[in-house]
């Protein structure tokens, strides 16, 4: 407790109070005393305004500098924004020009039964006739996340999310099935044509689709429905529905409309007239 008394009665240690009572006694606290010591604190003060004043007129005329050069940015910018969208508007024109000469390269003038099948199996022309309505869509509690695909490594929660290769698997089946054009969400499917992932989204030609997918096939609607849940291809997607809660329906149209593909890229090929070496 003595310890204690003393540390409360003695805050500041007795050398530092002896230090400050010498200082004050010699006169060296406070304002300076010399004629020498106000003239050095004088000039110090006018160096330190001056340097302030002069900070403050260079900042006030290099601010419409500034402003100016911002300006011209924006300026470019937009110019440049107008520019590339101009060009855009270019290139789409052109690419429905090429996709119109494309299909036109499809048919002949007697509109033969071949030139028809060649324009169908292409995706150069619409069909319709008889098909299957085929929906799949994600589960009701689908998120967003997941570290990996729980279709193929065991040990991750599922997202119940459809993947790419649901896609894939549910197209390939129906081709397999019979099915004699289809398209997922508008989008016309050809031999050329890829479904691919880009993170969360499915691209179908790298455009991007959102669930539900739709997908619709031309075939003999009853028949092509059978064929297609029977196969191993169904059979996974019924897989899906049971283990990881994808939603899936599928039913027999009378009549669907399945539309031309946005482009057809037209490929010619001729026999070899060179004879082989041995």
């Amino acid at each position: 407790m003595s310890l204690l008394t003393n540390v409360m009665d003695h805050s500041l240690d007795d050398g530092y109070a002896e230090a400050a009572a010498r200082k004050k006694a010699a006169g060296a606290e406070g304002m300076p005393k010399t004629v020498r010591a106000k003239l050095g604190l004088a000039a110090g003060l006018v160096l330190a305004a001056l340097v302030v004043t002069v900070g403050a007129a260079q900042a006030r005329v290099s601010a419409p500098v500034v402003a100016k050069e911002r300006e011209e940015l924006v300026d470019r910018i937009q110019r440049e924004t107008a520019a590339a969208d101009e060009l855009e508007n270019t290139v789409d024109g052109l690419r429905d020009d090429v996709s119109a000469r494309q299909r036109e390269a499809l048919k002949d003038d007697g509109g033969s039964d071949q030139s028809e099948l060649v324009g169908i199996l292409a995706g150069a022309v619409e069909v319709h006739g008889p098909g299957v309505k085929l929906v799949v869509n994600d589960s009701k509690d689908a998120s967003q996340g997941g570290d990996g695909d729980p279709r193929e490594t065991s040990g991750f929660s599922d997202t119940g999310r459809v993947r790419d290769r649901d896609m894939q698997r549910v197209v390939n089946g129906l081709w397999q099935s019979g099915a004699e054009a289809v398209s997922i969400n508008g989008q016309r499917l050809t031999a050329l044509s890829a479904i691919r992932a880009a993170g969360d989204a499915i691209l179908v030609d790298n455009k991007p689709l959102a669930p539900p997918y739709m997908v619709l096939a031309v075939g003999d609607g009853q028949r092509l429905s059978t064929r297609f849940q029977d196969s191993s291809d169904g059979l996974y997607l019924h897989a899906l529905q049971e283990n990881f809660g994808i939603r899936t329906s599928i039913s027999a149209e009378s009549d669907i409309t399945v539309p031309a593909a946005p482009s057809v890229i037209v490929r010619t090929a001729e026999p070899s007239t060179e004879k082989g070496t041995s």
